[in-house]
Parts: C-alpha cells; sequence; structure tokens
C-alpha cells in the first residue's frame, strides 16, 4: 500500500509540473503576439501571406487582422462558408497589405485590406454580394457597392448591425 501511494504522489507531482509549464508557454506565445500587435499599430501596415479565419478576419504573421468597414456572415449563418470561401479564393498565394487602424476589435487588428494589384478585399467582398457595410465603422464607405437585396440575404448580419447601434 505504501509504495502504491509513494507512486500515486509522484504521478500527480509530474502531471502538476506539466500543466504549469504548459500555461507558461501559453502566457508566453500570447505575449508574444501582444508586442507584435503594438508594433503593427504603431508601423500602421502589416504585409504577407495570410490564412482565412472567416468572411472579414483574415491572419497575417500570427496577426489576426479584420478587414475594415464591413460585416460578413459567421461561418454557421447561412452563406458564412461560401463568404470564407471567396476570401479565401481572393487571398490564395497572395501577399497581403494590411494599412492598420488604431482601435482593435476582440483582441484583433482592424485594417484596411489590399491584393497586390491594390484591389480592397473589403470592397470586393461587398461587391460580391458576401458581406454588408458597416456604415457605424465606414461612414458609408462601401454602401454604393452593395448589390441590390443583398441586406434581405444576408438578413442575420443586418440584424447583428442594428442591434450593435
Amino acid at each position: 500500500m505504501l509504495p502504491q501511494l509513494i507512486v500515486g504522489k509522484l504521478y500527480r507531482g509530474i502531471i502538476d509540473v506539466v500543466k504549469a509549464s504548459s500555461r507558461r508557454r501559453h502566457r508566453q506565445r500570447g505575449s508574444q503576439n501582444q508586442w507584435k500587435r503594438r508594433a503593427a499599430l504603431k508601423e500602421g501596415r502589416i504585409s504577407g501571406p495570410c490564412h482565412v479565419i472567416d468572411g472579414d478576419t483574415i491572419v497575417i504573421g500570427g496577426l489576426k487582422v479584420r478587414l475594415s468597414g464591413i460585416d460578413a456572415p459567421e461561418l454557421h449563418h447561412p452563406w458564412g462558408r461560401k463568404a470564407k470561401a471567396a476570401l479565401a479564393a481572393m487571398c490564395k498565394r497572395r501577399k497581403i497589405t494590411a494599412h492598420t487602424h488604431s482601435k482593435t476589435s476582440y483582441d484583433r487588428i482592424v485594417a484596411r485590406c489590399y491584393l497586390p494589384d491594390g484591389t480592397d478585399l473589403s470592397a470586393a467582398m461587398v461587391i460580391n454580394g458576401l458581406a454588408l457595410d458597416w456604415s457605424a465603422y465606414s461612414r458609408g464607405r462601401y454602401r454604393h457597392l452593395e448589390p441590390e437585396g443583398v441586406r434581405n440575404k444576408l438578413a442575420l448580419v443586418t440584424h447583428r448591425q442594428n442591434k450593435s447601434q
């Protein structure tokens, strides 16, 4: 009985050490991203290949970037997966340049993002009918690009915008 007790305590001690080490690594990774985010906001620009999270969020160099001035459906909403796929197709194998704003949104940098040919990603998503102009943040910059009837098609996004204003 005594050896089992000693082995049990030793095992629990090892587990505690592993958990503490994992928490330390997670905190360090979070602080590294925080410094990257601060540097990007100070410099005002990030560029590089990107990974698409959803219809209005991408990752460039490990930093989450929210496309400025638009709102796309969430992945679990109608048209959400199609919006993500369209954004991914536009960004595929291209260097994206993000001109950052001083604001952040849910731990994401807010930026106007461009393809190498100068195409504004936010404008392209609105033109394709997969995102809406969010005039509270864009001052109506993309409203004239919305196809007719898109506000009815993306009703959940419209509802979310109305609730937040």
